[in-house]
């Protein structure tokens, strides 16, 4: 009963309850889904990259990506198409070595950041485990 007077004397008062609080918050952990961009939707390749960061294990960067590429603890690396040449001939030679695969984004590095979900250019994506996106089948042995 007093319970029921102090929910009415808050809900006069413009005051929000507990429940409303709890409602609030269970809202905002919601998953928001980023819409996808026209590239996005044709390219099957953005998709995969997009499913892969989401549900594997990626690095992000060209130092954390040449180095674990050297040890080969990646499975396949991505690489934008405006990295640095010096850099490109770098990951050659070590997914060469390494026998792992490589896979050429079409777009710039701010693309690749982009399509990742993230607010920075990527210029290399070092991927661990792909999850449940199907990104190993785009990979080609250099």
């Amino acid at each position: 009963m007093e319970e029921e007077k102090k929910v009415e004397k808050a809900e006069e008062a413009g005051e929000t309850t507990v429940v409303e609080r709890k409602e609030r918050v269970k809202s905002k952990n919601k998953v928001i889904r980023k819409r996808k961009s026209k590239k996005e939707k044709e390219n099957p390749l953005f998709s995969a990259i997009r499913l892969a960061v989401e549900s594997g294990k990626v690095g992000f960067g060209s130092r954390k990506g040449l180095r674990d590429l050297a040890l080969g603890k990646t499975k396949l690396i991505v690489i934008a198409g405006n990295t640095p040449q010096d850099l490109q001939e770098d990951v050659n030679r070590y997914a060469e070595l390494s026998e792992i695969l490589r896979v050429d984004f079409p777009g710039s590095s701010l693309e690749l950041g982009s399509i990742c979900g993230k607010p920075f250019p990527v210029a290399l994506l070092a991927v661990y485990d792909g999850g449940v996106s199907n990104i190993m089948e785009f990979g080609k042995k250099k």
